[in-house]
This record gives C-alpha cells, sequence and structure tokens, in this order.
C-alpha cells in the first residue's frame, strides 16, 4: 500500500500540486497551511528602474492594480512557474533562474543596475551586487492557517510530506511541534536546499528534489510513496524553490 502524500502549501497552488498527484496515483491529504492576501501598495515610477525582480508567482497573482503600471519593464523570475504566471499577466521575462534569487542576481553579466523588487512581507534578504541598486515593494502577505485535526490525525499515521517553500517549511515545522506529531514517522521531500535549516532533524529522512520544480518533486515523493524503503537515506542536491 502506498504511503500518504502530504501537501501544505497555499491555494490555488494545493489544488494543482493534489490534482497532479492524483494522476500519479497518489494518495493526497494535508490542506493550505496559509493563505494569500494583497496588501495595500503604491506602484513606482517604472522609469526609475531596469527591470523587475520577483521571487514568486503570488506577486502576479496578488500583486493587484498596481501591476498593470509596471508591465513595461523585463522580469527576472526565481523559476519556471514565477515566469509563467508572470508572462499570464502580461510581462515579459528577461531570465528565470534555477537557484535562488541571489544566485540569479549573481549571475548576470552584465549586472542590471536598477531593480524592483516585488515581494511578499516575508521574504528571504537579498546582497545586492556592486553596482546594482534594489528597490522592495512589499505587494502580498502570507497568513498562517493551524494544522486541522484530521490532518493531524493523517500526519500520526506516517507519509510523505513536500515542501514547496521556506515559509511553509517554517510553518509547518512549528505546527508538528505544537501538536507533538512524530516526526519520525514522516519523510520531507524539499523543493531546494535552503530548505534544509528551516526543517531540522528528527524526521525519517529528509530528500531534495533533483531540480527545483514542481514535476521533479513529485516525481522523488512518488518514489518514496509507492517504495516505503525508498524514504530512507539522505538528501541529494538540488535548487531553490520556486
Amino acid at each position: 500500500m502506498s504511503a500518504t502524500l502530504f501537501v501544505f502549501r497555499p491555494p490555488p497552488g494545493w489544488s494543482a500540486t493534489a490534482d497532479a498527484a492524483r494522476e500519479l496515483g497518489l494518495h493526497v491529504a494535508g490542506q493550505p497551511l496559509s493563505r494569500i492576501e494583497t496588501v495595500g501598495w503604491a506602484a513606482p515610477d517604472p522609469s526609475s528602474f531596469d527591470a523587475i525582480l520577483v521571487g514568486s508567482a503570488n506577486v502576479f497573482r496578488h500583486g493587484g492594480e498596481g501591476l498593470a503600471q509596471l508591465t513595461r519593464l523585463p522580469v527576472f523570475a526565481v523559476g519556471e512557474t514565477t515566469a509563467a504566471t508572470a508572462r499570464a499577466a502580461g510581462f515579459a521575462v528577461e531570465r528565470v533562474g534555477s537557484g535562488g534569487l541571489q544566485t540569479l542576481l549573481d549571475g548576470m553579466q552584465p549586472a542590471r543596475s536598477r531593480f524592483l523588487r516585488l515581494c511578499g512581507e516575508r521574504r528571504v534578504p537579498l546582497a545586492a551586487p556592486s553596482g546594482t541598486a534594489i528597490v522592495e515593494r512589499v505587494v502580498y502577505r502570507a497568513v498562517d492557517l493551524p494544522v486541522e485535526r484530521e490532518t493531524r490525525d493523517q500526519l500520526a499515521k506516517g507519509g510523505v510530506v513536500v515542501l514547496h517553500s521556506g515559509e511553509t517549511a517554517r510553518h509547518f515545522v512549528a505546527e508538528s511541534t505544537r501538536l507533538a506529531i512524530d516526526r519520525a514517522k514522516l519523510t520531507l521531500v524539499l523543493i531546494g536546499p535552503r530548505l534544509l535549516e528551516r526543517v531540522g532533524e528528527g524526521w525519517r529522512a529528509v530528500h531534495i528534489a533533483p531540480s527545483a520544480d514542481e514535476s521533479a518533486l513529485l516525481a522523488s515523493a512518488e518514489i518514496l510513496c509507492k517504495e516505503p524503503n525508498g524514504a530512507d537515506g539522505e538528501a541529494h542536491s538540488a535548487d531553490q524553490a520556486d
């Protein structure tokens, strides 16, 4: 019998991941552990910037009306999911990363000099390369949600947990501690190595998807769900979450 796959990302990603996992024949449980809200913000003069730097598709899903004033600026996106969402919102994507925003910034040759970073209230701090300025505008926030009783009871039986972002990992670990959930019964699959510092120790095993995208994450989870012995072992290298 296959192990249960737990998904905890916010909507609409939760349903997309759950549907894709079910198509693989997996039994899906879990719930969104946060909801995303738009915050009030004023779009700056686009002529003051060379490009937009974005680390989450939530910017384009929840950024609101201010985004329409910035479509003339090219987007530097953290990954393919964010890039696709940017294009759907009417933006041109100039570059797509695979190892996080910092890696994307550090790898630019020549470097852009003026970035507008659209982001959430909780975000990864960035070190601007020499000669580069980054101005931040917060356009959304994530509101944490508690683990429900049904989800807690299912987690107590064990399974495989996929974690798509550092914030989801942080809150899942906090809820697991609060509810005294037995970590030794759960195998984690992380979308990138930067999540390792968020999850800590004590889990049955921790694995990292071979690349930082949904298909690779679910492919790793499928193996672990269908071959329970494969849940043991060390994590493998990969990229940062999108």
